[in-house]
C-alpha cells in the first residue's frame, strides 16, 4: 500500500520543543497539509514540572489525559477561577482566549493529547506576554516600582515548560467535579458489545463543549468499524493501541487503503466514506476527535436498508433476485463483527 496523504507518523517524529521541564510536539498543517480545521499536540511533563499559564488565540482545546495526575487551572472572562485535578482516562476542555496551565502533581510523568479546533493553532504564554512589556510597564501594572520588576525575565519567546518553585497545593474543590472535567472512559459507554466499546465526550453529555467532541472507540479483534460518514463533520484520529486498516473513497473515484499502527493520526474530510478493520487478536484504541461538539454520522448498516430493493440492487450491481439478503436494523450499528477472514 502506497503512502496516503490522509495519514500522518505523529509517533515518528520528534518533539518540537523539549527543556528538562517537559517536551511538546505537535501536528498542524504545515506537517500535515490535509487537515483543516483540527490539530493535534503532545505534552510530556515531568513531575515537579508545569505547562505554563498560556491561552490559544484562535482554538478551542479539548485534552485527553494518558498518564499521571495533574492540577489544571483555568483563568476566565468575568473574574472566573476553575481548578481541578486530571488523571489518566479524564479530559478537559478550555475556550479559546481563556488562561490555564497543567501542574504534574503526582509521582510518575504526565502525558496528554490535545487537539485544537484549527488547522494552525496560535498560543500566548504569561512568560512571553510578560517578558514584552519594559519594566517600567510591568512596574505599573502592579503599582510597584520599577526596581522591584526589573529582573524578571524579559523576553518575548515564551518558556513553555518550568519548574515549580515549592510543593503543589491542591484546593479541596479541585477535588470535585467541574464543567472544564469530562472522565470519559469511566462514562456509560454508548455501545459495549463483543466487537467493541464506544465512549463519547459530545455536548449532549458535556455542555461546555463548542466546536470539537471526541470518541474514545475500542474495537476488539474480531470488530469492525462499519463502512460510515459524518455529515458537516471532519474527523480526526490518532491510534493508541493496535493495528488497524482504512479505506477511504474520495470525490471523483479516489480509493485510498492505508494501514495505521500505534502512534499514526488520520484526518479525513466531512462526509468521506470510510471505515475501520482491525488486523489483530486484540483490541484497538483510538482516540477519534471531531470539529462539532455533537459529531454526525450515517453508516451503511442502517442507510442502504432506508431504500427499496428496486433501487438498492441496481445500485449495488446485481437484480433483485440475487440482491443478498440485508439485514435491516432500527438504527446504524456503528461496531460490526467480522465473519470473514481478515484479506491481508
Amino acid at each position: 500500500m502506497s503512502a496516503s496523504p490522509h495519514t500522518f507518523s505523529f509517533g515518528k517524529i520528534r518533539p518540537q520543543f523539549t527543556n528538562e521541564s517537559g517536551s511538546r510536539k505537535s501536528a498542524n498543517q504545515s506537517d500535515f497539509p490535509m487537515l483543516d480545521g483540527l490539530s493535534l499536540a503532545e505534552l510530556v511533563i515531568p513531575p515537579g514540572a508545569f505547562r505554563e499559564p498560556h491561552w490559544h488565540a484562535n482554538a478551542n482545546e479539548l485534552t485527553y489525559c494518558r498518564s499521571g495526575k495533574s492540577l489544571v487551572t483555568v483563568f476566565s472572562d468575568g473574574n472566573l477561577h476553575d481548578a481541578f485535578t486530571i488523571g489518566a482516562g479524564e479530559m478537559f476542555f478550555v475556550p479559546s482566549g481563556y488562561l490555564h496551565s497543567i501542574e504534574n502533581i503526582g509521582a510518575e510523568t504526565a502525558e496528554f493529547l490535545a487537539a485544537f479546533t484549527h488547522e494552525l493553532p496560535e498560543d500566548f504564554g504569561m512568560s512571553g506576554a510578560v517578558g514584552c512589556m519594559s519594566p517600567s510597564v510591568m512596574g505599573n501594572t502592579w503599582v510597584l516600582p520599577t526596581a522591584e520588576v526589573e529582573k524578571l525575565r524579559y523576553s518575548p519567546e515564551d518558556m513553555v515548560f518550568g519548574k515549580t518553585d515549592g510543593a503543589p497545593e491542591v484546593p479541596k474543590a479541585a477535588h470535585f467535579a467541574n464543567h472544564y472535567k469530562y472522565a470519559v472512559e469511566a462514562a456509560a459507554p454508548l455501545i459495549n458489545n463483543a466487537n467493541g466499546a464506544v465512549r463519547v465526550a459530545r455536548k449532549q453529555f458535556w455542555p461546555v463543549l463548542e466546536g470539537i467532541a471526541m470518541y474514545s472507540v475500542h474495537i476488539s479483534g474480531s470488530g469492525m468499524r462499519e463502512p460510515h460518514w459524518h455529515p458537516q463533520t471532519c474527523e480526526m484520529g490518532f491510534v493508541e493501541t493496535g493495528r488497524a486498516r482504512m479505506t477511504l473513497l474520495s470525490p471523483g473515484g479516489k480509493v485510498d487503503t492505508y494501514l495505521l499502527n500505534p502512534g499514526d493520526m488520520y484526518f479525513i474530510p466531512q462526509a468521506y466514506p470510510h471505515h475501520i478493520e482491525n488486523l489483530e487478536g486484540e483490541e484497538t484504541h483510538f482516540l477519534i476527535f471531531f470539529n462539532r461538539p455533537m459529531p454526525l454520522d450515517i453508516g451503511f448498516t442502517g442507510g442502504l436498508p432506508t431504500f427499496p430493493e428496486r433501487i438498492v440492487a441496481p445500485t449495488i450491481g446485481c437484480t433483485t433476485e440475487t440482491l443478498p439478503k440485508i439485514p435491516e436494523y432500527p438504527s446504524d450499528l456503528l461496531l460490526v463483527g467480522k465473519v470473514n477472514p481478515v484479506a491481508l
